[in-house]
């Protein structure tokens, strides 16, 4: 079993701007639920007791999700809030949250790279905090069987039209089993024409603690961030890596539309807006 989890958090979150300049992206909610807090959720479904945040400048909102807030607390047992009350306390009980700050804004192998003290020797996975997936068993939990199985780091990935490819990391890899790859490349937001499969990378990643060796290897890019892919690429050369395709749906919520979309769907997954929302939504698509 897996202990313990990285979510990095630390962007500026600039294709959400003006939104984001005193909000940190991944506090944006989802309905009513900050995007960060349907990552940690995940982990914890996966079995996943130990939490590490990579957090910077313009973040201690989400430290302070996680935190108690006694005053609330009080005024919501006042009122006889108890369910709000019940919802704000599980909140600071999901897990043990730890964070640490990435001092300057230099990649995510950087921000990574951060939680090696904390990790130490032990595997770990890695969520993006920006990047929501919506599955019957949690994401970091499908990593952790194949991981189990294979004993070798494994990367999470979709299937994509080809269309679309330029926007992720793309593998190469050979297919091994059903929905299972050995990755044999990563290519970085390539052209349609380049790229050599469509098996995206989903924002879910399981390491074992040697990936520090090779971020600790790994030479800034031209605009002096340290890409998470290119310590992959040096790992890929040595070791085995594999490539797990999504039982689920990833839900895209690093640009406005696939924000709205996310929000959309999530909404009416909630029997007291669900019917009200279908029929406004099909009023409005009469209009246009």
């Amino acid at each position: 079993m897996i202990r313990k989890a990285v979510i990095p958090a630390a962007g500026f979150g600039t294709r959400f701007l003006p939104a984001t300049k005193s909000q940190p992206k991944e506090m944006l909610p989802i309905v009513d639920t900050p995007v960060i807090q349907y990552v940690v959720e995940e982990a914890v479904a996966a079995g996943i007791t130990d939490i590490l945040m990579i957090i910077g400048k313009g973040k201690r909102a989400i430290e302070e999700h996680f935190d108690r807030s006694f005053q609330l607390e009080a005024q919501l047992l006042k009122g006889g809030k108890n369910r709000e009350l019940e919802a704000v306390r599980r909140i600071s009980e999901l897990a043990d949250i730890h964070f640490v700050w990435q001092k300057e804004m230099k990649g995510l192998g950087d921000a990574i790279y951060c939680a090696r003290h904390h990790v130490q020797d032990e595997p770990f996975v890695v969520l993006l905090g920006d990047t929501l997936i919506d599955s019957t068993v949690p994401a970091a939990g499908q990593l952790q069987q194949l991981f189990g199985q294979r004993q070798a780091p494994v990367v999470l990935v979709e299937e994509v039209d080809r269309s679309r490819v330029s926007r992720y990391g793309v593998i190469d890899a050979e297919q091994v089993e059903p929905h299972v790859y050995l990755v044999k490349n990563i290519v970085e937001k390539p052209t349609e024409q380049e790229a050599p499969s469509n098996l995206v990378i989903a924002g879910r990643y399981l390491f074992t603690p040697d990936i520090f060796e090779y971020i600790g290897r790994t030479k800034p890019a031209k605009n002096g961030e340290i890409q998470l892919t290119d310590s992959m690429r040096m790992m890929i050369k040595e070791k085995p890596m594999y490539a797990l395709v999504l039982d689920g749906k990833r839900c895209d919520i690093g640009n406005k539309e696939g924000f709205i979309k996310t929000n959309i769907e999530f909404a009416l997954k909630h029997d007291d807006m669900a019917k009200n929302l279908r029929q406004f939504i099909k009023e409005l698509a009469k209009k246009f």
